[in-house]
């Protein structure tokens, strides 16, 4: 999640009653398509299944936006995607260690978010 704290609160403001007027939503959406094509292109192949298993979904909850990114590639009701990340046991014992490829991504992301934001607030 990301979190902005604004010292300029009038400015702030005014910025997000715009963002709201001009469709939060949408500007979510750029974004979130971004996460997914970025995730898609950085997940290790082997199948390809998990790479192109990504989504993303935009919500609001109490007057709170975000994105949410999934991978739909579950098996035996575990998302392949966080064995990658993570590392995982094989059923013999031994430890497939984890390659940490959403992090590198997504943090870009974020950045451009926050900077998209900032340029809002700041009128830039």
């Amino acid at each position: 999640m990301i979190s902005v704290t604004a010292s300029n609160k009038d400015s702030t403001s005014a910025y997000l009653n715009k963002l709201k007027r001009r469709d939060a939503f949408s500007v979510l959406e750029k974004f979130g398509q971004q996460g997914v094509t970025a995730l898609a292109a950085a997940t290790p192949v082997d199948s390809g299944l998990t790479a192109q298993s990504w989504t993303y979904e935009v919500v609001r909850e109490k007057g709170r936006y975000g994105i949410i990114w999934h991978n739909t590639n579950v098996v035996s009701g575990i998302p392949v995607a966080i064995l990658i990340q993570y590392g995982h046991a094989t059923r013999s014992g031994s430890w497939v260690e984890g390659y940490d490829y959403i992090n590198p991504v997504i943090r870009p992301l974020f950045d451009k978010i926050a900077e998209d934001v900032w340029r809002g607030v700041t009128n830039g």
